[in-house]
């Protein structure tokens, strides 16, 4: 369009390529010189420095006979440190290799990762190269010669159309944006990874006990099955009653309802284990008991500070949240102001294809363009505020989250200082148990006591043996729960260096 105004003496020549090479660099360089954007400084957590302290918070020594767990630093939090047992490395290896959740949040990284090439993209202008040929008849009355004209107009060069001159940060800040978002699911996906070791990890652990509690239940079904015949030869020959040959059988029977509720149990904690790891896991994958998977499991020396949260990967991600919206600010302050844009071209024109490289073909332009904002009904001022009150919103979630973790924490030490005694008790109360119901029997056997008292000793017995079971199980889920809440396997990736743009 601009060779056909130039040819009805409608348009001077443009400026030289010189000219619209300074004029460009210029622009370009006092591109994204201020930024609107606040200045960012991490909130202080809203928690005490240190953990609550009393009697719940004490760490008892382990019972005796009792190896003590490794004990780790918090720089050295990795899973692989912090979970000894080969078989349950084995399975977490398999989970962060398969399990679709992980891999949802990977896609998510990579997602944000692309969102943020776009918006730094718009910091520099996209550079297009066009070729085009036209052919227009003017009739005589728009002609300069007032006679009927052909034209035939070749055009090739090189351009960029609507470039935005960042003067007042808007693109940058939408850039920062992008990238806080970008960091956010990085640190999304770590925190997804430690919840499925700490899933992969339970389930293990809920599957080892489920194990015991049916070894310990036919275990018990054998041994009452023996007493109730024994009780059965005792009632033919006319020493027992009948109620006595009845209650030997209801504890037999609750023994098999027991065995075969353990025997489901146990399937469907392999079914769980299988869809945490995304494929099939090995046959028999535990062969350690509760209280030899204690000393494979690591434990962290006293006195961390409440300030190791600040590096959990949850906490992290509402922080760059927190800075993605306060990078939204500067955006949406710039809108107050002025928005230049740039188009330009470099190339040739001509009448005739054969001349379009000659010298004489020459054609530049350069077209800057001034928007001011006048009036736009309050806008702008509306979404000043809303990009405040966004900013206020994630602080406020941001000090949730550490203060909910450090809740979590706290809970997790109050439990680990307590669970050693409730052990030793529990241990003491098993050897008791196991003692009454030695000494009923012999006094059965020997006419002194009644076939009631042994049954009273079997299930005080079995009740104690379950519930040490479940003692041990706790004692281990709270050291998987504390690797959780202290942002295991986050440590080592926050020392791994300042995060970069991708």
């Amino acid at each position: 369009m601009n060779m056909r105004l130039r040819q009805r003496g409608l348009l001077r020549p443009s400026a030289p390529a010189g000219a619209l090479t300074l004029v460009s660099a210029l622009l370009l360089a006092l591109a994204g010189c201020v930024s609107m954007a606040p200045s960012y400084h991490r909130p202080a957590p809203a928690v005490a420095q240190a953990w609550p302290t009393g009697p719940s918070y004490a760490a008892p020594a382990l019972p005796s006979g009792e190896r003590p767990a490794v004990e780790v630093s918090a720089e050295q939090l990795g899973w692989r440190e912090y979970f000894a047992d080969p078989h349950l490395q084995t399975l977490i290896a398999l989970t962060l290799a398969n399990n679709l959740d992980l891999r949802v949040a990977v896609l998510n990284i990579e997602q944000a990762q692309a969102q943020y090439r776009i918006e730094r993209a718009a910091l520099f202008p996209t550079i297009d190269a066009s070729a085009s040929g036209t052919q227009e008849h003017l009739p005589a009355a728009l002609s300069p010669t007032l006679a009927p004209v052909s034209l035939r107009i070749y055009e090739v060069g090189v351009g960029f159309s609507a470039y935005e001159i960042d003067l007042f940060g808007r693109v940058r800040s939408l850039k920062d944006q992008a990238l806080q978002q970008y960091f956010s699911t990085e640190q999304a996906r770590t925190s997804t990874q430690i919840s499925l070791i700490g899933e992969v990890a339970g389930a293990y652990l809920r599957l080892a006990a489920d194990g015991e509690r049916l070894s310990l239940a036919r275990g018990t079904l054998a041994s009452q099955t023996a007493s109730y015949q024994l009780m059965r030869r005792t009632y033919d020959a006319g020493l027992a009653t009948l109620l006595d040959l009845r209650q030997a059988e209801t504890l037999v029977d609750s023994a098999r309802a027991d065995v075969a509720s353990y025997i489901t149990q146990v399937a469907q904690d392999g079914n769980a284990l299988t869809l945490l790891a995304g494929t099939a896991i090995p046959p028999d994958v535990v062969t350690e008991t509760l209280p030899q998977l204690l000393s494979s499991i690591a434990v962290l020396p006293p006195g961390l500070p409440s300030s190791v949260l600040q590096r959990r990967p949850d906490i992290l991600e509402s922080e760059h949240i927190l800075r993605a919206a306060n990078a939204n600010i500067g955006a949406a302050r710039a809108a107050f102001f002025p928005r230049i844009t740039l188009t330009g071209s470099y190339g040739a024109a001509s009448l005739k294809l054969s001349d379009l490289f000659k010298g004489s073909s020459l054609s530049t332009s350069l077209g800057p363009q001034i928007t001011l904002p006048i009036f736009d009904a309050g806008i702008n001022r509306a979404n000043l505020r809303i990009a405040n009150t966004e900013r206020d919103i994630d602080l406020a979630q941001y000090q949730h989250a550490i203060q909910t973790a450090f809740r979590e924490v706290a809970d997790s030490l109050a439990q680990s200082g307590t669970i050693d005694e409730q052990l030793a008790a529990q241990s003491a109360l098993v050897a008791a148990a196991a003692e009454s119901y030695r000494l009923s029997e012999a006094l059965f056997r020997n006419g002194v006591d009644s076939f009631l008292q042994v049954l009273d000793s079997q299930r005080a017995l079995y009740s104690a043996q379950q519930t040490l079971i479940t003692i041990h199980l706790t004692k281990l889920q709270n050291l998987v729960t504390l690797y959780m809440v202290l942002g295991g396997g986050a440590f080592e990736h926050s020392r791994s260096g300042a995060e970069s743009p991708p």
